[in-house]
């Protein structure tokens, strides 16, 4: 069984509650940001953010996968790796800045000063992914309780600067850009001085040859990864304007908070089948899809039911995009079951499948959004064809996924 004994469902339940705690604060933090800023401005905001979050991924060359494998299986390794990490970081600081220079000509040089974006990209890349990689490391030692507080900890002091920004009555997007980006900082200042696991760091130059390989292959594969999962919110942004992002991204803000308790599941699969090389039989990993697309599904028509009396419950922008929800009620079981398929290939190492997955993903979702939004941008009628967008993309997820496990050369399917 995927949790076989007592101390498994301990955790299991110790990193739920970080995304429950995540998940309120976040509801929190995001209603006071998507019902402050305009639609415009807010939509701007996001696709920054999703610029920054594809970015982020590039720190360190990827080097995260080989710190989370040797945090799970050899933890006396932990600060071999963790200076490495340091030092590819640092290296790999001038390709993020080039990269973010080419998406701010192509994309936001007519919309947002240079400055407020640079900020949004510098709190993605050296805030809150060092906050990341602190909970990645955590988990992999199994310190659940102390990624689950650091989560919390770092929403927290998101939601406290919109607080304040909201309070001094700084509505513009500017304001709120640098408080983002103060906080996300904090977090990631308490990351490293309270929740970094003790190690000395040093420098072992034989590990690296050995690891390199797979960390830029695990670093290409989650670059493609939040690329086909972000980069609907820039073509949204480029095709049909600033209104229509916000627009987006708030749906999608809301569909995404489904996905919090299905990432706790994939995180102890993914470290179950590291550890165990164990994955399970057709009937139950059929019975892990079944049982996401419900709590996902269920997690939407949540949201749709409590607006229903209360239109306005979530405030007055996101009750502009309440309206999207029903038409959207299927997208969280297909975005939420391809992000699954992706940590079954990664658990497994299947690297290079995974990479070559998720960018036949990409160009699928890349393209059919494109059309969707060219031919009805008018009057918000895209949002019924997202359930069919996913849709596919989710079959070609599927189809390509479960033949490959099936063929790998250990009894992963019985």
């Amino acid at each position: 069984m995927l949790l076989p004994d007592r101390a498994a469902i301990i955790a299991y339940l110790t990193i739920l509650s970080g995304s429950a705690g995540r998940l309120v604060i976040s509801l929190v933090y995001f209603l006071i940001v998507a019902n402050t800023l305009t639609l415009g401005a807010f939509g701007l905001f996001a696709t920054a953010s999703s610029t920054g979050l594809i970015l982020s991924r590039l720190l360190a060359f990827g080097f995260v996968s080989p710190l989370y494998r040797v945090a799970i299986v050899k933890p006396r390794l932990l600060g071999a790796y963790l200076g490495g990490f340091a030092g590819l970081a640092l290296a790999s600081l001038p390709l993020i800045g080039a990269v973010a220079a080419l998406a701010y000509l192509l994309l936001f040089a007519d919309r947002l000063a240079v400055l407020p974006f640079a900020a949004v990209i510098g709190a993605e890349v050296l805030g809150w992914r060092v906050v990341e990689v602190v909970c990645i490391v955590n988990n992999g030692l199994r310190r659940f309780r102390q990624a689950a507080l650091l989560v919390i900890i770092g929403s927290s002091l998101r939601t406290l600067a919109a607080l304040i920004f909201v309070t001094l009555g700084q509505a513009s997007l500017e304001s709120w850009v640098f408080a983002y980006c103060v906080a996300t900082m904090a977090s990631a200042l308490i990351a490293l001085t309270a929740f970094l696991p003790a190690s000395r760091w040093r420098f072992v130059r034989s590990l690296y040859p050995r690891r390199m390989a797979d960390a830029v292959f695990a670093g290409t594969a989650d670059i493609v990864f939040y690329i086909q999962s972000e980069l609907d919110k820039l073509l949204v942004l480029g095709i049909a304007g600033e209104r229509t992002a916000g627009l987006y991204a708030i749906a999608f803000r809301v569909i995404d908070l489904t996905a919090m308790p299905v990432r706790s599941f994939n995180q102890m699969m993914v470290q179950k089948i590291m550890q165990d090389r164990w994955l399970g039989g057709v009937k139950r990993l059929a019975g892990f899809e079944v049982g996401i697309a419900l709590i996902s599904t269920v997690g939407l028509a949540a949201v749709i039911l409590a607006l229903m009396p209360f239109p306005g419950l979530l405030g007055r922008n996101v009750s502009q995009a309440a309206y999207l929800f029903a038409p959207m009620l299927l997208v969280p079981a297909f975005r939420n079951l391809v992000e699954y398929h992706a940590d079954l290939l990664y658990a497994r190492e299947r690297t290079g499948s995974r990479i070559l997955l998720l960018a036949m993903l990409t160009a699928l979702k890349a393209g059919l959004i494109a059309l969707v939004m060219t031919h009805f941008s008018e009057g918000d009628a895209w949002a019924e064809w997202m359930n069919l967008v996913f849709g596919l993309v989710y079959l070609l997820s599927a189809g390509f996924t479960y033949p490959l496990l099936v063929r790998t050369g250990r009894p992963v399917l019985r």
